[in-house]
This record gives C-alpha cells, structure tokens and sequence, in this order.
C-alpha cells in the first residue's frame, strides 16, 4: 500500500504559482527547447526597481552559458565563496546562505541535488523554500540580469558558477521581485531555508568564552549562525570601522576551532562578509602576526587562507568587543545555553531536546478580528484567540545555579512548561517595497470557570498577561520563550493599530512531556433565542394612537411611508430611519405579506426601536450617528442577540456595506434579519437543519 506523502512536506512541496518541475522539464526535454518562465518575466517588473535612464547601464538578461563558455551550476563542492553580494542590498538572504553550505543535510533541501548545466539541460531549475508551515517549490528559467557583460545581482567568487545567482532569482520570484529583497532581518532567511526558528542573542549577553562555546554546540547540531554590528542611525548603516567591520551589515558565523600556539590556546570564530570582499583587519584576520606563533599543520587544519574573499577568522574576545548581536536558526529550538554549561572547548555539544509543535495559520480582518493592541480596550479583545493547554512540567529542564539552589531547599524542581511561541505576518514583501506591521502577542492564564467561553472585553480589561513578545516591532516574526505553571492559557495575536489587514502563521514550541492542545479560540455559537421585547411607553402610546387616527387608511394600518414619518418623530435626528429600512421593519413582523402594520403590531416595534437607538447612544461615543464594527458583536449582545465572529463578519459585510462605521439603520436593519432568522430557524421541523446547527446554518443564509 503506497504511504501518502502530506503535501507542503519537503517531500511532497506545494508547487509556486502552479508549475510542476518534472512536467516543465519532461516537456522541454522533448521538444529541444529551453523553458521561458511566463510567471517572472524577463523584464523591469521582475527587477522591481526604476529603470536608469543611462542606456550603458541596460540590464539584459542572459543564460548562463551567454555569460561564461565554462558556466557551471556547481564547481566542486558548495562553498560560502561561491556567494557574493552584488548591486543589491540582500545581504540578510547572502549571509543566510553562506551558512546554509555549512550544512550539507540543510542545503539540498534548498537546492535539490542533480541539476546541471549541461546533463539534462533545459534552462529550468528548482528550489525549495519554507514558507509559514509549508515547503514550497519555485521553478525559474536561468536568465539572469546581467549589466557590462557581468551579474548584476549574487554571483560567485570565480565568476562561472551560477547556483546561488539561481537561488537568489528563485527567492525573488518567490516574495515577488529582486527589489522585494532590498534590506531584511537575516532570521527572515535562515527561517525560510530551514523552516527551524530563529533567535537573537546580545553578544554581550555571555561571556567571550561561553558565548564561543554556545555558538560551537549550535554549529555542531546543524544550527544557521550570523552576527551583525548595530548601526545607530540610518547613515551609519555601510560605514567600515577601524577594524574593517562594516556597520548594520549581515556576517555568517560559519566555524568556531581552538587554535594551538605556543602560549596556549586561542578560541577562534570563523566569519564571512557576504560581499566577498572588505575584511576584518584585527587580530588573527588573515594577514595578522598572530598566525606567526601558529604551527604550519595548524594553520592548514583549519585551512586558513590569505585570500581577499570575505572570510576571515576573529578571537572569541574580539568578537564579543565589536559585535553587537547573534542570530541563531535551528530546525529543533533549542536555546543557547546557561551561564552554568560547562566551558571546555572539548566537552560534547548539549543533546538536541524533543519539542512538540503546533502551528495555526489566521487572519487579521479590518473591521472583524484586526482588533490592534491593548490600547484600543474596546477592539483589543477582538482579536483571534488561540488556546493553549498545559498539562505537565518539564522534567528536564535545564535550571539555573539559583533555580537549582531553591529546588534543593524545596526539595522539588521547577515545576513548569517551557513554551516557545512565534508570530509570523505573511507576505509583507511585495515587489519593490517593504510593509510589515508592527505586531505582538500576549499570553494570558484563564481560569478554570472561563475554559471553552469567549473572552470579551470584561477579561482582558482586567487580567495582566503572563507572557509575551514584548513590544510591538516592525519585524516579519516576533518571539519569546516563556516558562509557565501547568494549566489553561489563550494566546492573543495583534498588531499595533486596529482594522490593518493582514494574514500571519502562528507556531507553538512545548517541551515533550507537555499536552499541547492549541486550537482556534472563536467565540461560542451559542445564541439567545429568547427575544424579549421592552416595555411600551405611554407616551409613545398616544402617539400611536394620533398617528393611527390622523393617517391609518380604511384598513386601519400604517404602510412604510407612514410609519417613517411617526418612527422618526421619536427617533433622535442623527438615528432616523430611511424608507428602505422601514419597510424591512414591517416584513420582519407577521403582516401576510402586506407592507403595512396594524396599531397592535407597532406599539411594540416603536418601543423596541426606542431601546436600540439607547444601547446605539452607548456605543456611538463621539455621537457621530456611526459605531465602529468593532463594537457590533458588544450592541447585539446588549440587544439580547449572541453571534459568533464568523456570523459578526458577514452580518458587516451585508449591513456595513464595505464602509468603515455603520449607521444606526444598518444596525437596526441586522437585528431585525437576526430576530426573524432566530424564529425561524426555532420553528424549522427538519431535523436535519437542526443537526448542522444554528451557525452553520445562518452562515449558509447571510451568505445567498
């Protein structure tokens, strides 16, 4: 029996845009042709940035072959010289990759083995990428922009090999165009080349020694490693320091050793500059005086090279002086480790710890769920809610000397969850520019008697979260690892501002040993089906009375133009009814069909008009005669009418009429569809309407 492969599993890729690369290629095999991509165009739109005007500056776009008579898609081996930085400022995606040749397990599931430029050949090529829970596959021809006779873009140290020219092209089409890639945070890259979880650690968050131990063990267990020197202002960002560093620039940390000299031993790290070139001047750089106290077997053991290509190696003291901060990506998130690991170059790597994973793709929707943060109390409760179930502590946790010094006086561990939460905006790259939100998420403990209800805005009004990403960042992914008790938690995800539209991919880390139970925390479709009407004012009963007795006609009712006229000499001016919604009125109510109402019939309906134009006034803050949909579900359920989201959605959609705040009509209107689809969904006799549910089955019906 053949096992199925889950699709979106780097066995079993989704396919980009549709291509399927076998049949692509099959097909060009056959017919003697080279593949033309019609999704990435060799044009200007695919480039993603202004034309020069300068006719010498013209890009054209050329095989490989048309570059170099002895292009090659590999020379050899990978290597981080075959990658260097050109016209572009990608060097977040460059440095990413430079580390991902380090790691031969990790790099073929990027750039899938058996593709040439000359066996097979048909000008099209593959490549995999992570992209939020999902591997994906992108198909390119390999034309490639070319200005002077040279890449304008990545290209290799020796100038006839092309693959990472490929894989940069294939990751542009991917986010949208080569100018999409200008300036980014490297995790963005290492995430996507290994679908693992990336972190940032201050360097000066360790101890040189430490730090080099930490970043050793993270090497040897398949971990991508960068650093970088923060710049302070944006005009110090590509500015060279007196050490041959440049400032804001993305470096691959690619190998750390213990080098032998005469006076003992020097703790090295081994760095590369994406450019290719501009190296580090200091001690043991490559022309360094350091190296002259250095066994000759020493230095090639290492093979230190006296080359101007970009890499270099720096002592672990250096190292933690100059450079500001550590990106880290592993497949399995685990952290960098304690002040109490053991510090001997020569002790084993941390064992990789078990992690359990669940991940939930959502969406933030103007107007519905995109509910911005907890400034904005009224919407903050809005937005999508995940639940989280605690069930057990980590046994294996790995304690602190303190943490350890309390659970020797207590005689029991730390008994809590190790949880490792993070949140991805999706697509935020788009052709030539940049947009991420900022965004955040909190995580807040519920107590046993609210499990399985919605959360509104009584709760988060009046609980402090116990966890979070901090504060909200323009980034692609915000993270944070938290140690919590056992128990119910809900994990809120929002950004910055409200009703700023966007969708995001959210992954949970637990330790094994925990019941990670995360589902969507949507409210309950649960309804009030009792509709009770308030109480007829006099008042308003003698006003009925002189309108019926001035205007009813020989049946003695009042049609839609009628019943205007006396609703609206009740209602407040900014709160009155139009036609439509009058008449909308009347067919709410058992009329046989007639648009005219009887004395009994209105008396009721003026009194509840006048109790919704009261729970309105309480939203519609700034009087303007408008609420937020935000406030939507909130008036229903004070009008005695209880919606999930989902239902809330398409009620604005349908009332709202796309526009950002609704009037008191539209809302007068919804509660009216609600009340006579509430009654007859009470009255339906079909048992199997009842089965699939009330909301299921008013989705169905705001939907025709």
């Amino acid at each position: 029996m053949e096992t199925q492969v889950a699709t979106g599993s780097i066995a079993n890729p989704v396919q980009f845009r549709d291509q399927d690369y076998v049949a692509l290629l099959d097909a060009c095999v056959k017919s003697g042709s080279l593949f033309s991509d019609p999704t990435f165009a060799p044009d200007q739109s695919s480039i993603g940035m202004p034309t020069d005007p300068d006719p010498k500056k013209e890009i054209k776009w050329l095989r490989p072959k048309e570059i170099s008579a002895n292009a090659v898609f590999v020379e050899d081996t990978t290597c981080t010289t075959d990658i260097c930085q050109g016209q572009l400022g990608d060097c977040w995606l460059l440095a990413a990759l430079s580390c991902l040749t380090m790691h031969p397990n990790l790099f073929v599931k990027v750039v899938p083995p058996n593709q040439s430029l000359t066996e097979s050949y048909a000008g099209i090529f593959h490549f995999t990428f992570w992209q939020y829970g999902e591997w994906v596959e992108v198909v390119v021809d390999d034309r490639l922009p070319v200005r002077g006779g040279r890449l304008l873009f990545s290209y290799s140290c020796t100038r006839n090999e092309y693959w990472s020219a490929l894989v940069e092209k294939a990751y542009a089409k991917l986010i949208g165009s080569y100018g999409s890639l200008k300036g980014g945070n490297i995790s963005e890259a290492m995430e996507d080349f290994t679908g693992g979880i990336a972190y940032s650690l201050p360097v000066s968050s360790r101890t040189p020694r430490i730090m080099w131990k930490a970043l050793s063990d993270a090497l040897s267990r398949g971990s991508l490693l960068s650093c970088f020197i923060q710049a302070s202002n944006y005009l110090e960002i590509g500015t060279v320091t007196a050490e041959g560093l440049v400032k804001g620039h993305a470096y691959a940390i690619t190998d750390t050793d213990t080098v032998k000299k005469s006076a003992g031993e020097a703790l090295l790290l081994r760095l590369r500059n994406p450019w290719g070139f501009v190296e580090y001047s200091g001690p043991w750089s490559d022309k360094s005086k350091d190296w002259d106290d250095v066994d000759a077997a020493e230095k090639k053991r290492i093979e230190l090279k006296n080359s101007e290509d970009g890499e270099f190696w720096i002592s672990a003291e250096d190292f933690s002086k100059l450079f500001g901060t550590v990106e880290l990506c592993s497949v399995d998130p685990d952290p960098i480790v304690d002040e109490d690991t053991p510090t001997d170059p020569d002790s084993p790597a941390a064992p990789i710890s078990s992690w359990t994973l669940s991940s939930h793709k959502g969406s933030w929707v103007s107007g519905s769920t995109a509910g911005g943060s907890c400034t904005y109390p009224r919407s903050f409760w809005k937005n999508p809610q995940f639940q989280l179930v605690l069930a057990e502590h980590d046994d294996d946790h790995a304690m602190t000397p303190e943490e350890k010094k309390v659970a020797e006086n207590q005689k029991e561990k730390a008994k809590q969850c190790t949880v490792l939460v993070e949140l991805l905006q999706k697509n935020r790259r788009k052709k030539d520019k940049v947009n991420f939100l900022h965004i955040a998420f909190h995580i807040y403990r519920v107590p046993p008697k609210l499990r399985g209800l919605c959360l509104d805005q009584s709760f988060f009004s009046s609980q402090q979260p116990v966890g979070s990403s901090g504060k909200y960042q323009p980034l692609r992914a915000v993270w944070r690892e938290v140690r919590l008790d056992p128990g119910n938690y809900v994990i809120l995800a929002s950004t910055y501002s409200p009703n700023q539209p966007a969708e995001f991919f959210l992954r949970v880390y637990s330790k094994t040993g925990n019941n990670l139970g995360t589902k969507d925390f949507t409210c309950s479709t649960g309804f009030i089906m009792v509709m009770s009407m308030p109480p007829v004012l006099a008042e308003d009963r003698k006003r009925v009375q002189k309108t019926f007795d001035e205007m009813a006609g020989p049946d003695d009712k009042l049609n839609a133009k009628e019943f205007m006229k006396l609703v609206n000499s009740v209602l407040e001016k900014d709160y009155q009814l139009p036609l439509e919604t009058c008449r909308q009125l009347i067919f709410g109510e058992e009329t046989g069909g007639r648009s005219s109402l009887t004395r009994e019939q209105t008396e009721p309906v003026l009194a509840s008009l006048r109790s919704l134009q009261s729970i309105f006034f309480k939203f519609d803050q700034d009087s303007s005669g408008t609420m937020s949909p935000f406030e939507l579900s909130l008036a229903l359920q004070a009008a005695r009418v209880q919606c999930d989201g989902q239902v809330i959605q398409l009620l604005w959609e349908r009332f709202g009429s796309g526009e950002p705040h609704l009037p008191f009509h539209g809302f007068v209107a919804c509660v009216t569809r609600l009340r006579k689809l509430f009654a007859l969904y009470k009255s339906e006799s079909n048992p199997e309407v009842k089965d699939v549910g009330i909301n299921a089955w008013l989705l169905r019906l705001l939907t025709v």
